[in-house]
């Protein structure tokens, strides 16, 4: 639940921060356009002659990033530019949920082991599953889980550790499919827009019953700039799964050699 609670948490502020650049730059084209218009009606009829170059000049090398991505956005139809956004901004909730919890798995395991290890020789089962008990992440997790089945005998705690490993790895990799299906959803939502704009560009045609460049403009605009945004998004999404999936790995090999430490630890206080 609160794994659910944080991806859509972060979710809203990703559509709200989008929302809010939006709105912002809308208040700040109105606020600029109305001096504009006093000052244009005051003027002399030649400065209006020459007014308009120089404003467009001004707004053509003043255009912000924001607001060319603004522009694009609703040159592409904001119906089918919608959805590979979308894709974009849950899947990326999703991968900061899963580097948060993954960097908070990650612990110093040398450190670790040396102070189980000398909990076990000093304090004996009971000490070491303390210091596994208050340490966070995977590799602690399967320490108490071997410890807490020492008195069942080396052959338990083994099972123990290999079965709690395979728990640890799927919740690492919890939530990872919903960003491959983001990954596929987004380049998908982009080609259905670009579907429907060469349909508009045709029906433009069909109505026309001639061909003119300007009249299925709009339409391949449309579907060239949801190809693009798609093919971005699961780029993006992409780029973080890979991240992820190494991270995960690295967790995995450092679980594995730790068990196979505590196996030998336990063989080694058994002897004693």
């Amino acid at each position: 639940m609160k794994k659910l609670f944080l991806t859509l948490s972060v979710a809203g502020m990703l559509c709200l921060g989008t929302a809010n650049v939006f709105a912002q730059e809308a208040a700040e084209a109105a606020n600029a356009e109305a001096p504009a218009t006093e000052q244009v009606a005051e003027e002399a009829p030649v400065a209006e002659e020459a007014a308009p170059a120089i404003d467009a000049e001004t707004e053509i090398e003043g255009e912000t990033m924001h607001q060319v991505l603004k522009q694009k956005f609703i040159e592409g139809s904001w119906m089918w530019m919608l959805l590979p956004l979308l894709c974009l901004i849950f899947g990326l909730a999703v991968v900061v949920e899963r580097i948060l919890f993954l960097s908070f798995s990650s612990i110093n395991t040398k450190k670790f082991i040396a102070k189980v290890e000398d909990a076990l020789n000093n304090g004996g089962i009971e000490a070491a599953k303390d210091v596994c008990r208050n340490t966070r992440g995977p590799v602690a997790s399967i320490y108490y889980q071997g410890l807490d089945r020492y008195d069942q005998g080396l052959d338990a705690v083994e099972k123990a550790v290999v079965s709690y490993g395979s728990v640890q790895n799927g919740q690492m990799e919890a939530n990872l499919t919903w960003v491959g299906l983001f990954i596929a959803a987004a380049p998908m939502f982009g080609f259905m827009g670009t579907i429907v704009g060469m349909i508009d560009a045709f029906d433009s045609i069909q109505a026309a019953g001639d061909i003119s460049p300007v009249m299925v403009a709009g339409g391949i605009k449309v579907a060239l700039l949801t190809t693009l945004l798609g093919l971005i998004a699961a780029c993006i999404l992409q780029f973080f799964y890979n991240y992820l999936i190494s991270k995960i790995d690295s967790l995995v090999v450092a679980m594995e050699d730790s068990s196979i430490t505590l196996l030998d630890m336990l063989t080694a206080y058994n002897k004693k």
